[in-house]
Parts: C-alpha cells; sequence; structure tokens
C-alpha cells in the first residue's frame, strides 16, 4: 500500500516553494557499513568540497533558502541545523561522515553530495499517513537521553513530521525519533528527498531523486521501488 504524505496549508504559508520527491521501496536488503556504502561517502565528501569551494555549507544557497525557512517557524538554525547541513559540516571534519548501516549511508552520502535533506523512514514503523504540520506543542516525540526512553514535546507552532503515533522528526528534518529509523533488519522504507524551490529546481530536485533511486537498486537488486517525483 502506498503511504499517504500530507504537507499542511500552514506549512505552505511559511515555505511556499517547499516540494519534495518520495521514493517508497519494499524487499530492501540493508545490514552494517560495507565498503561500498563506505566509499560512497567517501565520495560525497568530495563531492562537497568541490561544490562549495571553500565556502561554509550555510553559504550555499539552498542551506541558506532552508536557514530562512528554520527561522520563519522560530527555530535559530544555527543552533537547529537541518540534517543537510549538519552532515555537510560533519562531512569537512577530518572524521568525516559517521558510518551507519547500509541503507542510511546511501541516502546520507546522497544529501552531502546535493546539499539537500534526505531521510528514511521503516514503512513497517510508520502507523497511518505522515504529514508535515505546525505542531500544538502537545504531540508525543518519543527519544532516548541517557540510554533511556523519554517523551519529549515539540515548540508550539514547530514545524514536524508526524504519524498517528506521534512526531517521526522534529523541527522538520533536524531529529529523527527512533521509533522510525532504518534499522539492519529494515526491508520496507519510504526517503524523503526535500528541497526549496527556488534556489533548487523541481527538475534538479527529480534528479537527484533518480540518483537514490539507482542506488537502491545496485544495492538491493530485485527491490520494488516507485519514485513519487516533486
Amino acid at each position: 500500500m502506498t503511504l499517504t504524505l500530507t504537507v499542511s496549508d500552514e506549512v505552505r504559508a511559511i515555505a511556499p516553494g517547499f516540494t519534495h520527491v518520495a521514493i517508497e521501496a519494499h524487499g530492501l536488503v540493508n545490514g552494517p557499513s560495507t565498503d561500498a556504502s563506505s566509499a560512497l561517502l567517501d565520495d560525497a565528501a568530495r563531492r562537497l568540497a568541490v561544490r562549495l569551494d571553500g565556502r561554509a555549507p550555510h553559504e550555499d544557497a539552498h542551506i541558506a533558502a532552508w536557514r530562512d525557512t528554520y527561522t520563519a517557524f522560530g527555530s535559530k538554525p544555527s543552533r537547529t541545523r537541518n540534517s543537510a547541513e549538519a552532515l555537510a559540516k560533519r562531512a569537512l571534519t577530518d572524521a568525516g561522515l559517521p558510518r551507519i548501516n547500509v541503507l542510511v549511508d546511501l541516502y546520507n552520502a546522497i544529501s552531502v553530495a546535493h546539499l539537500i535533506p534526505v531521510g528514511g523512514e521503516d514503512l513497517d514503523r510508520i502507523q497511518g499517513g505522515m504529514r508535515l504540520v505546525r505542531a500544538t506543542g502537545t504531540e508525543d516525540f518519543v527519544t532516548v537521553a541517557g540510554g533511556e526512553e523519554v517523551v519529549e514535546h515539540p515548540d508550539a507552532g514547530e514545524v514536524v513530521w508526524c504519524d498517528e503515533a506521534g512526531v517521526t522528526c522534529r523541527r522538520w528534518n533536524w531529529r529523527q525519533g527512533p521509533r522510525t529509523r532504518l534499522t539492519e533488519e529494515t526491508t520496507s522504507a519510504i526517503f524523503l528527498l526535500e528541497c526549496m524551490a527556488p534556489p533548487m529546481t523541481v527538475a534538479e530536485a527529480n534528479a537527484v531523486g533518480a540518483e537514490l533511486a539507482e542506488l537502491l537498486e545496485k544495492f538491493s537488486p530485485g527491490a520494488r521501488i516507485t519514485v513519487r517525483n516533486a
């Protein structure tokens, strides 16, 4: 069954240029990071360095647009960076990008290479459809602190992704909850590539989505992959 994705009018009002590419995949094969997935992350860091040419990630036009959007819903973008900017900063350090698992490595590599926020959710752990809304502040966000499960609540007006069970990602694409993240046991997933158009064009976003879909097919031969273009 195709996952329903809804963007609320309140979110559209603060980010009229927002669009996304969704890739739904079944029959995936995941596991610990491999030499091949690690090489993709290293290559993405090299592509990022060429793209930035000495600039900081926040000086890129697309990241700057995301910063403006974060400010529009009351978040401080220098403190709670969107996922693409946070990954890019890590990619430019000596430590480099983290190795999580194969599927996460793939979408992180795409995110860094193109400076576009990308997320992945385990479809078997999503309850109902997913909605991008401005929070009331009463929603539950289940996370882990000090090794124990804790429940947080988003700020009122904060943009969040949620399903019927609660918030899956806070501050749009800042911090994903552990409930729906991709694990080594994940076989079905939804990948979201999120962009502001302009400065990124819809055609560019769709091309990046196609690149991720090709990687998923390469690393999970036989997987059933459906791309919903922007």
